[in-house]
Protein backbone atom coordinates (compact mmCIF):
# COMPACT_ATOMS: atom_id res chain seq x y z
CA UNK A 1 0.00 0.00 0.00
CA UNK A 2 1.46 3.72 -0.65
CA UNK A 3 0.32 7.20 0.14
CA UNK A 4 -0.70 9.04 -2.54
CA UNK A 5 -1.19 13.24 -2.90
CA UNK A 6 -3.87 14.06 -5.11
CA UNK A 7 -4.58 17.36 -6.24
CA UNK A 8 -7.74 17.84 -8.68
CA UNK A 9 -10.28 20.40 -9.61
CA UNK A 10 -13.39 21.18 -11.46
CA UNK A 11 -12.75 21.90 -15.27
CA UNK A 12 -12.89 25.56 -16.08
CA UNK A 13 -16.56 26.92 -16.92
CA UNK A 14 -16.83 30.89 -17.83
CA UNK A 15 -19.00 30.88 -14.48
CA UNK A 16 -15.62 29.55 -12.54
CA UNK A 17 -12.45 30.47 -14.49
CA UNK A 18 -10.36 29.69 -12.00
CA UNK A 19 -12.30 26.47 -9.96
CA UNK A 20 -11.04 25.65 -6.33
CA UNK A 21 -8.12 22.97 -5.92
CA UNK A 22 -9.16 20.05 -3.66
CA UNK A 23 -5.84 18.37 -2.14
CA UNK A 24 -6.34 14.97 -0.63
CA UNK A 25 -4.15 12.11 0.89
CA UNK A 26 -4.89 8.74 -0.60
CA UNK A 27 -4.10 5.13 0.22
CA UNK A 28 -4.04 2.81 -2.43
CA UNK A 29 -2.08 0.19 -3.97
CA UNK A 30 -1.22 2.05 -7.09
CA UNK A 31 -1.88 5.63 -8.62
CA UNK A 32 -5.28 4.66 -10.62
CA UNK A 33 -6.24 3.05 -7.83
CA UNK A 34 -5.88 6.65 -5.84
CA UNK A 35 -7.22 8.34 -8.57
CA UNK A 36 -10.37 6.58 -8.36
CA UNK A 37 -10.70 6.96 -4.49
CA UNK A 38 -9.93 10.58 -4.42
CA UNK A 39 -13.21 11.12 -7.21
CA UNK A 40 -15.54 8.62 -5.39
CA UNK A 41 -14.68 10.87 -1.46
CA UNK A 42 -14.88 14.03 -3.65
CA UNK A 43 -17.99 13.07 -5.00
CA UNK A 44 -19.43 12.63 -1.23
CA UNK A 45 -17.68 15.88 -0.50
CA UNK A 46 -18.24 18.61 -3.08
CA UNK A 47 -20.34 19.02 -5.84
CA UNK A 48 -18.12 17.41 -8.66
CA UNK A 49 -16.70 14.38 -10.28
CA UNK A 50 -14.62 12.72 -12.77
CA UNK A 51 -16.67 13.89 -15.78
CA UNK A 52 -16.11 17.25 -15.23
CA UNK A 53 -13.02 17.55 -13.65
CA UNK A 54 -9.62 16.84 -13.68
CA UNK A 55 -6.43 15.89 -11.89
CA UNK A 56 -4.13 18.30 -11.65
CA UNK A 57 -1.29 15.69 -9.99
CA UNK A 58 -0.70 13.05 -8.58
CA UNK A 59 2.54 12.21 -6.23
CA UNK A 60 3.84 9.50 -4.09
CA UNK A 61 4.25 10.78 -0.19
CA UNK A 62 7.32 8.59 0.94
CA UNK A 63 7.94 8.81 5.13
CA UNK A 64 10.38 10.82 6.32
CA UNK A 65 12.06 8.57 8.90
CA UNK A 66 11.12 5.22 7.28
CA UNK A 67 13.50 3.17 10.15
CA UNK A 68 12.05 4.51 13.36
CA UNK A 69 9.20 2.47 14.78
CA UNK A 70 5.95 4.81 15.53
CA UNK A 71 2.76 4.97 17.16
CA UNK A 72 -0.28 5.72 14.66
CA UNK A 73 -3.47 6.92 15.63
CA UNK A 74 -6.21 6.00 12.48
CA UNK A 75 -9.41 7.18 12.50
CA UNK A 76 -11.87 5.54 10.04
CA UNK A 77 -15.53 4.77 9.16
CA UNK A 78 -16.69 1.32 7.68
CA UNK A 79 -19.95 -0.10 6.97
CA UNK A 80 -20.66 -3.40 8.60
CA UNK A 81 -23.64 -5.53 7.96
CA UNK A 82 -25.69 -3.63 10.81
CA UNK A 83 -25.01 -0.09 9.44
CA UNK A 84 -21.67 2.55 9.41
CA UNK A 85 -19.58 3.09 12.75
CA UNK A 86 -16.49 5.47 13.21
CA UNK A 87 -13.29 3.37 14.84
CA UNK A 88 -9.80 4.97 16.41
CA UNK A 89 -7.36 2.44 16.22
CA UNK A 90 -3.67 2.59 17.42
CA UNK A 91 -0.88 0.67 15.45
CA UNK A 92 2.97 -0.10 16.12
CA UNK A 93 4.48 0.97 12.43
CA UNK A 94 7.62 2.75 10.84
CA UNK A 95 5.50 4.28 8.59
CA UNK A 96 2.14 5.52 8.14
CA UNK A 97 1.27 3.43 4.91
CA UNK A 98 2.12 0.27 6.85
CA UNK A 99 0.61 1.42 9.54
CA UNK A 100 -2.85 1.78 7.05
CA UNK A 101 -1.78 -1.57 5.68
CA UNK A 102 -2.12 -2.99 9.08
CA UNK A 103 -5.56 -1.55 9.94
CA UNK A 104 -7.09 -3.14 6.37
CA UNK A 105 -5.65 -6.03 7.60
CA UNK A 106 -6.79 -5.56 11.21
CA UNK A 107 -10.84 -4.61 9.86
CA UNK A 108 -10.70 -7.66 7.73
CA UNK A 109 -9.88 -9.70 10.52
CA UNK A 110 -11.95 -8.69 13.12
CA UNK A 111 -14.73 -7.05 11.39
CA UNK A 112 -14.91 -8.95 8.00
CA UNK A 113 -14.94 -5.69 6.35
CA UNK A 114 -13.44 -5.31 2.87
CA UNK A 115 -11.39 -2.65 1.28
CA UNK A 116 -14.27 -0.69 -0.47
CA UNK A 117 -16.02 -0.24 2.42
CA UNK A 118 -13.59 1.03 5.12
CA UNK A 119 -12.64 4.89 4.81
CA UNK A 120 -9.49 6.28 6.45
CA UNK A 121 -10.64 9.78 7.65
CA UNK A 122 -6.85 10.55 9.45
CA UNK A 123 -3.79 9.06 10.17
CA UNK A 124 -1.49 10.85 12.83
CA UNK A 125 1.80 10.02 14.74
CA UNK A 126 0.58 9.19 18.47
CA UNK A 127 2.90 10.51 21.53
CA UNK A 128 4.22 7.54 23.83
CA UNK A 129 2.10 9.21 26.77
CA UNK A 130 -0.97 9.76 24.70
CA UNK A 131 -1.15 6.35 23.12
CA UNK A 132 -4.81 4.81 24.45
CA UNK A 133 -4.62 1.42 23.68
CA UNK A 134 -3.07 -1.12 26.01
CA UNK A 135 -2.03 -3.61 23.95
CA UNK A 136 0.28 -0.73 22.43
CA UNK A 137 1.27 1.04 25.75
CA UNK A 138 2.42 -2.92 26.83
CA UNK A 139 4.99 -1.95 23.57
CA UNK A 140 6.34 1.25 24.49
CA UNK A 141 7.91 0.46 28.23
CA UNK A 142 11.33 1.40 28.85
CA UNK A 143 12.60 -1.84 30.27
CA UNK A 144 10.37 -4.39 27.65
CA UNK A 145 11.95 -7.60 27.30
CA UNK A 146 11.19 -10.68 25.44
CA UNK A 147 11.83 -14.22 26.81
CA UNK A 148 13.60 -16.93 25.13
CA UNK A 149 11.83 -20.27 25.66
CA UNK A 150 12.71 -23.54 24.60
CA UNK A 151 16.07 -22.70 23.31
CA UNK A 152 18.16 -25.85 21.56
CA UNK A 153 21.44 -25.68 21.34
CA UNK A 154 23.55 -26.85 17.99
CA UNK A 155 26.54 -27.79 17.51
CA UNK A 156 29.21 -25.80 15.35
CA UNK A 157 29.91 -28.08 12.72
CA UNK A 158 27.60 -30.56 11.35
CA UNK A 159 30.56 -33.13 11.61
CA UNK A 160 30.10 -32.94 15.92
CA UNK A 161 26.23 -33.76 15.97
CA UNK A 162 25.98 -37.16 17.74
CA UNK A 163 22.79 -39.18 16.09
CA UNK A 164 21.71 -41.05 19.17
CA UNK A 165 22.42 -38.70 22.53
CA UNK A 166 21.95 -40.48 25.88
CA UNK A 167 20.02 -37.91 27.79
CA UNK A 168 16.95 -35.03 26.35
CA UNK A 169 18.39 -31.71 25.40
CA UNK A 170 18.11 -28.96 28.64
CA UNK A 171 16.26 -26.25 26.59
CA UNK A 172 15.48 -23.78 29.80
CA UNK A 173 18.23 -21.57 30.91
Amino acid sequence: LHEYQVIGRRLPSEQEPAPKLFRMRIFAPNEVVAKSRYWYFLSKLHKAKRANGEIVSVNEIYESNPLKVKNFGVWLRYDSRSGTHNMYKEYRETTRAAAVEACYQDMAARHRARFSSVQIIRVGTVKAADVRRPYIQQLIQPNLKFPLPHRVQRPAKKADRALIIAQRPSTFY
